[in-house]
């Protein structure tokens, strides 16, 4: 079986022609050069377009992304910033997948600034009175020579659910080619476009962003209760000596 093929002999639990998602690369490659990132972020949008996710991407590197925490740096000195419409299309995505380089063993520049804006907008509320990101799914797709997969994903992950991301089981996947310099997954004879671990990974990451997707949406979201912020600022404590009285 293939990272294209179905994941199962039966149908999925339910259709996903509901949902939206989004796809951040993070290359530090602009537009039009060949992207190995984009290799592996395809197989995932594959699998979700076959099943009728409306998929968007964004190749971060395209973009004028001020570097800062604040919602609009064009507010805080920047002479320009597109992360507010980016912000936008954030929004409107059910699913969110952050799919980057390693570089020194780490996520690179471009992940660590667009994680840094996600950062800068967590602080708004949605219309229940909870963290923006709430009732979305999150995910991460790694690719590199040497080692730091894991590594990587463990810190995209740390900060997706940290800024209100619903993380489902085994979300990260990735591929990585010999110590030294070696090839690149899409080059010639590296195996990254064929290698069964990559693929199996990739293809359980997708799913499993898929049912946490359409869990959220059949339940409306991420239950509103003890985790409203606009209750916790009117004073709404969980009174620990009466617990009844919480």
């Amino acid at each position: 079986m293939t990272a294209s093929a179905d994941a199962g002999r039966t149908r999925p639990p339910r259709r996903y022609d509901d949902l939206r998602a989004l796809f951040i690369n993070c290359t530090l490659k602009a537009s039009p050069e060949t992207s190995n990132t984009q290799g592996l972020v395809d197989i995932s949008r594959g699998i979700m377009e076959r099943e009728g996710v409306r998929v968007d991407q964004i190749r971060a590197a395209d973009h004028d992304i001020a570097t800062g925490v604040w919602p609009d740096m064009t507010e805080h000195g920047a002479a320009s910033d597109e992360w507010p419409q980016l912000y936008e299309r954030v929004l409107a995505a059910d699913i969110l997948v952050l799919a980057g380089p390693i570089w020194l063993g780490d996520n690179g520049s471009v992940t660590k600034r667009v994680v840094e804006r996600l950062y800068s907008c967590s602080s708004l509320l949605n219309d229940a009175g909870q963290y923006a990101y709430y009732g979305r799914a999150g995910g991460c797709l790694i690719t590199g020579n040497e080692d730091g997969v894991k590594h990587c994903a463990m810190n995209l992950l740390y900060s997706l659910q940290h800024l209100g991301y619903a993380i489902p089981p085994q979300s990260d996947a990735g591929w990585i080619g010999e110590v030294g310099p070696g090839p690149s997954y899409l080059d010639t004879d590296s195996g990254g476009p064929q290698n069964d671990f990559t693929n199996r990974n990739t293809t359980f990451m997708t799913w499993n962003l898929l049912h946490l997707a359409g869990l959220l949406k059949d339940a409306g979201g991420f239950p509103a209760y003890g985790n409203q912020r606009s209750e916790w600022d009117a004073g709404c404590r969980y009174d620990f000596e009466n617990p009844e009285h919480r």
